[in-house]
């Protein structure tokens, strides 16, 4: 089986006359990896306990445990803080943000700007908000 690109596969979804085909088609390129199995194979290649993870991404442990086992599903905000928690590079976060179906980091706008040049450069989630109040933008928390 040949591999289809995404743009391919965006190609051949538009000139579809209908749905269905295109999923028959298609169904092995769906992505089929949930958040937590994500989340849970990122983590365990850090040295950090669940406790210290929440603390540095700035939620609740009770909360950390329900996202990490697939019973709560973390807004955009809160994966961010949880990338920035676990010390994700750049890549690791864009793919957890479009597992999650939520908008990647975008460098044309200034909020995702900061937040990307924040995890880039590994600051800590403090540093992060600070720039982004000091910037009139919506802080992660």
């Amino acid at each position: 089986m040949e591999e289809k690109t995404t743009d391919d596969l965006s190609q051949e979804l538009m000139s579809k006359d209908d749905i269905d085909s295109y999923i028959k088609e298609n169904r092995f390129y769906f992505s089929d990896r949930s958040i937590p199995k994500l989340l849970n194979t990122l983590y365990d290649k850090k040295d950090i306990s669940k406790a210290a993870l929440a603390r540095k991404a700035g939620m609740s442990e009770v909360y950390l445990h329900q996202v990490f086992s697939g019973r709560r599903k973390p807004s955009r905000d809160k994966l961010l803080c949880l990338c920035v928690g676990l010390g994700a590079t750049l890549d690791e976060t864009q793919r957890l943000l479009r597992q999650a179906a939520l908008a990647e980091i975008y460098p044309k706008n200034k909020r995702d700007a900061i937040i990307g040049f924040g995890i880039t450069h590994h600051m800590e989630l403090s540093e992060i908000n600070d720039k982004l109040f000091a910037e009139n933008e919506k802080t992660l928390f």
